[in-house]
């Protein structure tokens, strides 16, 4: 069974067109190399068929892992969205209690994270720690570098 995943309409529109590409686009490319790498001869030691063959299961893969992700998907409906408690598409404001360093991340599915956005997966460390804590909370994040603390400086949308 396939989990859900939580997704603005933008993300899921995003996911919507990447796999539009993918197919139309990406897949009939590949059974062009496909076709041309058999038409060289001998199979058994044609090197552009083997990675022609390759890139095509790759492409299926991706495929498949979005068409998943789009029909499992659900729809997050932005005027319910609660802001007395850290979740989901909120803005969260936050201190770092080491560095006194000031950060606001988006809480966002995994497939919408983009740190140059300053959108953060719930699914990382912070972004785990993060739900359901409220304003004015200190949450302890276990990273790779070790314990960070932070301060829940704002909820917002």
């Amino acid at each position: 069974m396939s989990k859900i995943t939580y997704l603005t309409e933008e993300g899921l529109q995003k996911l919507r067109k990447e796999l539009e590409q993918l197919k139309t686009v990406e897949r009939p490319a590949i059974s062009r190399m496909i076709a041309e790498a058999r038409d060289k001869g001998d199979l058994s030691e044609n090197a552009e068929y083997d990675a022609a063959k390759e890139a095509q299961g790759m492409l299926e893969l991706k495929i498949s892992k979005l068409e998943d992700l789009i029909a499992n998907a659900r729809i997050i409906d932005e005027s319910k969205i609660d802001t007395t408690q850290v979740q989901i598409l909120n803005k969260v404001k936050l201190k770092n209690l080491k560095t006194n360093a000031v950060v606001e991340y988006t809480l966002v599915a995994e497939s919408e994270a983009n740190l140059k956005e300053n959108k953060l997966s719930i699914s990382t460390p912070i972004g785990k720690a993060l739900i359901g804590k409220k304003v004015g909370d200190v949450v302890d994040v276990q990273v790779p570098s070790g314990l960070m603390k932070f301060e829940i400086l704002g909820i917002s949308l």
